[in-house]
Formats: C-alpha cells, structure tokens, sequence
C-alpha cells in the first residue's frame, strides 16, 4: 500500500482529489491537511510514500513545506500556478499537476509515482528549490527555519544579516539567531538586492539596517549597524553600498 499525504487549503481541491484516490485499490490516504505548518507536522510524523502538494497555502506554501521535511519522498505538486514551478518540477518532482485535473491524468502520475517507488529511488529535493522556481523579479519576502519540531518564519524586512558558515547560513533578526542549510549564495539571489547587499564573501546585509561605515584597514571597511553589530565590508562591498546610496 502506498501511503499517501494530501496539503490543499481548499477543502473542494481535497474532496476531488479523495474521490478520485479512492478508485486506487493499493492507496491508504493518511492525513489531509489544509496548511503548511500542518503538512510540515503531518509528514514528519507519519512519513508517508506520495505527497500531493499545493504552492499556495497558508502560514508556509508548498515549496516552504519542502525545506522543512526530510527526503524520501515521492512529489507530485497540485496547482493552478504553473509559471511558479515548472523549472522545479522537471528537476526535482516526480509529476505534477495543473488545476483543474481529470481522473486520468491523475491515474497517470500515480504510474510515475508508483515506478518510482518500485524502483525505489527517492526524489531528492534541492536546497535551492524555491529559488529554482521563482519567476524573475520575485524575490523571497520570507525566510523559513527549522528548529527540531518548531518553525519559525522571519519576514525578509527584519533580517539584518546572514553569515555563511559552510553549507550553513547564520541568520540575525530582532535580537536573535538561527541557522539555516543554505548556501549564502543562494539566499543572495533570492533576496531583493535593492534591499539587501553582499558586503563580504561571508555576509550579506539588510541595507536598511546599516547605521554607518568606518574605515578598518587600506582595503576593507566595517558596517556598524542599527543593533550596533560589525560586518567586515570588502572593497566589492564598499562600491556597490555606494552605488546603491548614490542612486
């Protein structure tokens, strides 16, 4: 039997989709849920074979719920917003599907679904998976981090700065920190560059956050900011915070 876990805040896209699995005699739905935090909680726990995932939920969308849960497994996404994920779903989801679907395309992802199962290859979502599926010019406007059994969700506006440490990402807001597997490369191009700047190889700084500049050495200069903390600011940094407060 192949369990399967269902994430869509319209409870008709549910029902349909119920209906429609319910014609499938080796399926066992094992949790409906009608937002992200809840399909975070759900998969974690009960570690089912097939998600069927909506992109626009609640509280976490659908690729924000992908960051947090563990691999394994297998994918299929349920939307009406193809221009958001295409990219992602031939890199990394076993199918997907574009609302409003019939019963045989769905028969038909569930034989990709179940080939991939036999075969048992696990799909691998990337680290980067939003940001593969963003549309030009849509930046992140929130920053999901997974802390054992909790989530927390930092609204891009009260980042002050992130440091790279390896494949990890520091993250600094309202007083506290958290880390995050996430190259600082990644995270740079998913956020607003009109907001925030890549001072140093190392960190990446909120703009508005950024109180002044002090001289530190012939080459390299600190950001003082509002909290009163130092970021190291190379020459590259220092001429695009220049360009950015002259324009």
């Amino acid at each position: 039997m192949m369990r399967v876990l269902m994430a869509d805040d319209e409870e008709l896209a549910r029902r349909l989709l119920r209906e429609y699995l319910a014609a499938e005699p080796d399926l066992e739905i094992v949790a409906e849920c009608g937002n992200g935090f809840e399909a975070v909680k759900a998969i974690n726990e009960l570690r089912p074979d097939v998600i069927f995932l909506d992109i626009q939920m609640p509280k976490l969308d659908g690729f924000e719920v992908l960051e947090l849960i563990d691999e394994g497994a297998a994918v299929v996404f349920v939307t009406a917003y193809d221009q958001y994920a295409m990219r992602a779903f031939d890199a990394a989801a076993v199918d997907y599907l574009l609302k409003p679907f019939t019963s045989d395309r769905l028969r038909a992802s569930l034989d990709r679904v179940r080939v991939r199962l036999r075969e048992a290859r696990s799909v691998r979502l990337p680290a980067d998976l939003k940001q593969a599926a963003r549309a030009p010019g849509e930046y992140l406007e929130r920053i999901v981090v997974k802390d054992g059994p909790r989530v927390h969700v930092i609204p891009a506006g009260k980042l002050d700065y992130a440091e790279a440490q390896d494949d990890y990402v520091a993250l600094r807001s309202e007083g506290k920190s958290w880390l995050k597997q996430q190259t600082i490369s990644s995270l740079d191009a998913a956020l607003d560059p009109r907001r925030f700047l890549r001072v140093h190889r190392s960190y990446l700084v909120n703009v508005d956050r950024i109180a002044r500049i002090d001289a530190n050495t012939k080459d390299t200069w600190l950001a003082v900011l509002t909290d009163g903390s130092k970021i190291p600011m190379s020459r590259g940094g220092y001429n695009k915070f220049r360009e950015i407060s002259e324009g």
